[in-house]
C-alpha cells in the first residue's frame, strides 16, 4: 500500500476523497476506499454541518410539549420534540435553550443531557444530543425561521409516550427522548 492512503478506524484505507456536493448544512462526498478485507470500494458519505439537537420539556403537572412540523423529504407533517440544529463551535445545551424558546415560547431552569446519539451512521456522521428541560415557564411569543412551518401543542406526557409507542411519532429524536425518559422513570420507580 502505498504512503498517499489515509488510515481510518477499523482496517479501513482512502484512497481518494472527492466533495460531489455542498450546501450550508450538508457536504456529501465519495471515497475509493480499501474495506478492512483489502478489497476495493467506494463510500459515499453525508456530513452534517450542525449537530441535531432536541428538548424534551417537562412541566411541574406531567405536560410536555410536541410540534407540529411539515417536513420536506417526506411530504408529510410530523409529531416531534422541540428541535434544530446546533452550528460547529455552538454548545448544545445553547442550542436546546434557543430552540425551545423559538419553537414553542418556554424556558427552563433545570437541564439533563438525556442522550447523546448517532443517526444512520452507516453513510451520515451526524451527531444528536437530547435534553430534559424542568423548571418550565413561559418565555412569550415564538421566533419562526423561515423554513419552519410549526404549530405546537402542550399534551400529558404518558400521552406523548404512547404517541411514540405506537409510531405516531416516528421521528427519531423525539421517540428516542421520550422512550429514554421513560425507561430512567421506570428505573427510578424500582
Amino acid at each position: 500500500m502505498s504512503q498517499k492512503h489515509k488510515q481510518k478506524i477499523g482496517g479501513w484505507m482512502e484512497k481518494s476523497c472527492t466533495t460531489e456536493y455542498e450546501n450550508p448544512w450538508i457536504k456529501v462526498t465519495h471515497s475509493e476506499v480499501l474495506t478492512p478485507a483489502g478489497t476495493d470500494g467506494v463510500y459515499g458519505l453525508v456530513h452534517f454541518k450542525n449537530k441535531a439537537v432536541g428538548v424534551l420539556p417537562i412541566d411541574d403537572d406531567g405536560n410536555t410539549w410536541l410540534v407540529r412540523q411539515s417536513r420536506y423529504p417526506l411530504q408529510e407533517f410530523t409529531w416531534e420534540i422541540p428541535e434544530g440544529g446546533s452550528p460547529e463551535g455552538e454548545d448544545p445545551l445553547a442550542t436546546a435553550k434557543r430552540e425551545l424558546k423559538e419553537e414553542v415560547g418556554l424556558e427552563a431552569t433545570d437541564w439533563q443531557l438525556l442522550q447523546r446519539m448517532h443517526l444512520s451512521n452507516s453513510v451520515t456522521d451526524e451527531e444528536a444530543f437530547l435534553y430534559l428541560a424542568r423548571g418550565i415557564t413561559e418565555s412569550g411569543g415564538i421566533e419562526l425561521d423561515d423554513s419552519e412551518d410549526i404549530t405546537s401543542k402542550k399534551v400529558p406526557l404518558q400521552e406523548a409516550i404512547g404517541m411514540a409507542l405506537s409510531g405516531e411519532i416516528t421521528d427519531s429524536l423525539s421517540v428516542v427522548a421520550l422512550l429514554r425518559y421513560a425507561l430512567n422513570a421506570k428505573a427510578e420507580a424500582g
